[in-house]
């Protein structure tokens, strides 16, 4: 050691910045070999998935979804042709050189000098490795470390170990990735039988996976085929020969052999979006096995409604309708027997990934009837109760003024509850939600399974009932589930208990369930007898034919319950329905958010329901939906549900509790409250008859303004309600006005305060109002302003 210390001394200072720089290096060098990565570190646990239907029927096998999630081959059984073209094509020198090929560096760094940009790179298949598990920018800090991670790989595994670890994770495009994925996927052979042709082709595409897409750019991918095949004959693997013909006779094998690409399916024969989503619904913590994973998909159902769906789509194609989803769920064991996202999961141009089936959109009417059976179970409103679907308006902070209104922008006025659900009638679903509180409404939702309705009360409002949150068809298949199962809510079951993966949350014998009935105990959403009647209810043909005719499509040769729903400008349709055997729910939209043309949830999403629903049960005929436990029947006059009085011109069956027996046999006089008189004036001819007069118009404390010299031309019409036939007097200011008109006249408007009655036999009604002269005759007529104490208007009435 003294010898050596000496001599260390009697260098001179250069010789000692060498040496110290010399033994950096060697430290730096020897440090990946205290911490190598060997093979098993980066072993590809998540394998390829198979599932079959059912039956036992393939479903198709998702070969990859990124590079750890891809099928596996050891080296040996990889064609030779493949290796020899992929280390031909990125690496000829691989088993010759350690982590850097030194010479490819000094060569590429002379043709960037000389050609002042880069030429050609000096990545090894070591450092391509290295960038796969660990993506770094293309920084000099970023080489650095790629370099450090390639030492690594050199210091603990050997040179196949790392090729079997680099094919198994080449980008093949897409979401494939490793030689055994793209050669199921695009040739539908293991990569053990690759010919020439095959491999160099598929040797070809990793360069860029995206600009030599086989499907998209042929002949790009068929000219850096010919790069791989001359580098082949350089590393002499195969003979010019081989590579390029050079007589009649003497044709290539990559000329001879069989090269056909496959379908973009890759291996997937049905339900491509419930396969991908089920595969995403797995555990990636566990080890995927080989062995297939049995659904509870029906293939032969799977296949017809992804074929109706197809149709539908092209028979509305002309209305600015793309996409469609559908879901159909066994309602006796929660299976999900058909899954649809898109008409073609395989069009990218036409956004067909996207996932139709769990998307959120907006609902439309199709909460409404979760509404209604919160009110009968609450006892806010009764089987036979009136609302009224009549012009309201609702003021919202920062927001103009709400006035809700129908698809046909007409109104009903009183309508039984029976009525207002079957034809979603928007105003009374608002006023059975104001009876409810929008609060508790959003509770119940996320009882029946809305876990996307996640924002505060106030955020939804009252619009909350016609779809002002986002859900998915999912979840509205879900609590629809629910009602065909009279309350008794059950998860939605996708795989069997024996695949291979068992789901943390298990429910009997099955796999894979969705936890709503773990996370909210069924005595919260079940009553059954309310559920029931909500059921009758949607399955009344008769009772929505005001609003979709007696002969539509929601309308089967069986019972079957329904609604529909459409979003605000038309942007998506909704159908979901039950028999007692299935539950269905279809959505008819555009993924880009363009409205549809002239589509409702009846043109839309409808058709759509009925063709699956019939086919469902073209065998069997479903059951019948049994009737509300514990109600009874009783006749009610259609307009007033009340007991049916001589007068009544429409007589129908609605249920009762048998506590408002009583009150059936007590009451039976129908008088309409004032919030119908808006509607009641606007009315040509009324049906509504009364015990007692009301006035509708002018109404009581009106102050209206006439201009001066034009007290002629400006007239006021009287207006009245609950009479139909019985001689009326009118009295102005305690004079009798000489008319014969009954229920309405015209009157001059004269400066005064004015008293009006009417009077016919032993009822009347009275109501004040004003005229005064107006200051400045304004540009516009026929405007009115809100005043604290009264109402002003200038009248402009016809003569």
């Amino acid at each position: 050691m003294k010898v050596i210390s000496r001599s260390l001394l009697k260098l001179k200072p250069t010789s000692k910045v060498i040496l110290a720089v010399l033994l950096i290096c060697l430290l730096v060098r020897l440090l990946p070999y205290f911490a190598p990565i060997r093979a098993a570190d980066i072993a590809q646990h998540q394998l390829a998935m198979q599932f079959s239907d059912r039956n036992g029927l393939p479903l198709g096998t998702l070969l990859t979804r990124d590079q750890e999630h891809t099928s596996v081959v050891p080296l040996n059984q990889v064609s030779p042709q493949f290796i020899h073209a992929i280390l031909a094509a990125e690496d000829g020198s691989f088993y010759h050189h350690g982590a850097l090929d030194m010479k490819a560096v000094i060569r590429a760094s002379k043709e960037a000098i000389h050609a002042k940009r880069i030429v050609s790179g000096a990545s090894t298949i070591t450092m391509q490795l290295a960038r796969m598990l660990q993506p770094v920018p293309r920084t000099l800090s970023g080489k650095m470390q790629e370099i450090w991670l390639s030492w690594r790989l050199v210091a603990g595994m050997n040179k196949d170990e790392i090729l079997s670890a680099y094919i198994n994770r080449l980008p093949m495009g897409g979401n494939i990735y490793g030689v055994e994925a793209a050669a199921q996927t695009y040739f539908s052979i293991p990569a053990s039988e690759l010919n020439l042709a095959q491999a160099s082709l598929l040797a070809a595409i990793p360069n860029n996976p995206t600009y030599f897409n086989p499907y998209e750019h042929w002949e790009r991918l068929k000219q850096r085929q010919k790069y791989v095949l001359n580098r082949m004959v350089q590393e002499k693997y195969i003979s010019e020969a081989m590579a390029a013909p050079t007589s009649a006779t003497n044709a290539t094998r990559t000329h001879t052999e069989k090269v056909v690409f496959q379908s973009r399916q890759g291996g997937i024969i049905a339900a491509p979006h419930f396969l991908f989503w089920l595969a995403n619904q797995f555990d990636k913590t566990q080890t995927e096995q080989n062995s297939p994973i049995s659904t509870t998909i029906n293939r032969p159902l799977q296949q017809f409604v992804e074929a109706q769906v197809q149709q539908v789509i092209s028979s509305l194609a002309a209305n600015n309708v793309h996409d469609a989803a559908a879901l159909v769920i066994d309602n006796h064991t929660g299976e999900v027997l058909a899954y649809v996202g898109s008409p073609d999961y395989f069009n990218e141009v036409k956004l067909g990934r996207n996932d139709g089936v769990q998307a959120l959109r907006q609902p439309g009417s199709t909460l409404k009837p979760f509404v209604y059976e919160l009110a009968l179970e609450k006892g806010l409103i009764r089987p036979n109760t009136i609302l009224a679907d009549v012009p309201a308006h609702y003021a919202i902070p920062g927001a103009k003024l709400y006035s809700p209104t129908d698809y046909t922008e007409r109104f009903l006025g009183p309508v039984r509850v029976r009525i207002a659900l079957a034809n979603s009638l928007n105003v009374p679903a608002i006023k059975v939600l104001e009876k409810v509180g929008v609060e508790t409404f959003l509770e119940r939702l996320h009882q029946l399974g809305f876990e996307h309705l996640n924002q505060t009360p106030e955020h939804y409002g009252l619009g909350l009932t016609l779809g002002s949150g986002e859900v998915s068809l999912w979840e509205l298949a879900r609590a629809y589930l629910t009602i065909a199962r009279q309350g008794d809510a059950t998860p939605i079951v996708s795989t069997f208990s024996n695949s291979p993966i068992q789901k943390t949350l298990s429910t009997r014998r099955y796999a894979n369930a969705d936890s709503l009935t773990l996370r909210y105990p069924k005595s919260q959403i079940s009553n059954p007898t309310i559920w029931q009647l909500i059921t009758n209810i949607l399955s009344d043909s008769y009772a929505r034919a005001t609003a979709f005719g007696v002969d539509s499509v929601l309308n089967l040769p069986f019972p079957a319950a329904v609604k529909t729903g459409t979003s605000s400008n038309f942007r998506d349709t909704w159908t979901v329905g039950f028999t007692t055997d299935y539950t269905v729910a279809t959505w008819v939209g555009n993924f880009n958010g363009e409205p549809m043309r002239q589509v409702s949830g009846v043109t839309g999403a409808a058709p759509l329901w009925n063709r699956i629903m019939l086919h469902l049960h073209e065998h069997q005929e479903p059951a019948a939906f049994p009737s509300p436990e514990g109600l009874v029947q009783l006749p009610v006059c259609a307009i007033s549900g009340l007991r049916p009085t001589p007068d009544c011109t429409s007589v129908v069956q609605e249920y009762f509790y048998p506590e408002d027996k009583s009150n059936y046999e007590r009451e039976n006089q129908f008088n309409l409250p004032p919030e119908y008189d808006e509607w009641l004036a606007k009315q040509q001819q009324s049906n509504f008859t009364s015990t007692n007069l009301r006035i509708l118009s002018p109404h009581h404390g009106d102050l209206f303004l006439v201009y001066p010299g034009e007290e002629a031309q400006q007239k006021l019409e009287f207006k009245l309600a609950g009479n139909k036939s019985a001689p009326v007097e009118w009295w102005l200011n305690g004079e009798k006005l000489d008319t014969n008109s009954a229920n309405s006249l015209f009157w001059n408007l004269r400066p005064g305060k004015w008293t009006l009655e009417a009077r016919s036999g032993e009822m009347s009604d009275k109501v004040t109002f004003q005229v005064e002269l107006a200051n400045v005759k304004p540009t516009r007529r026929g405007f009115s302003i809100n005043t604290t104490t009264s109402k002003q208007k200038v009248e402009n009435f016809p003569l």
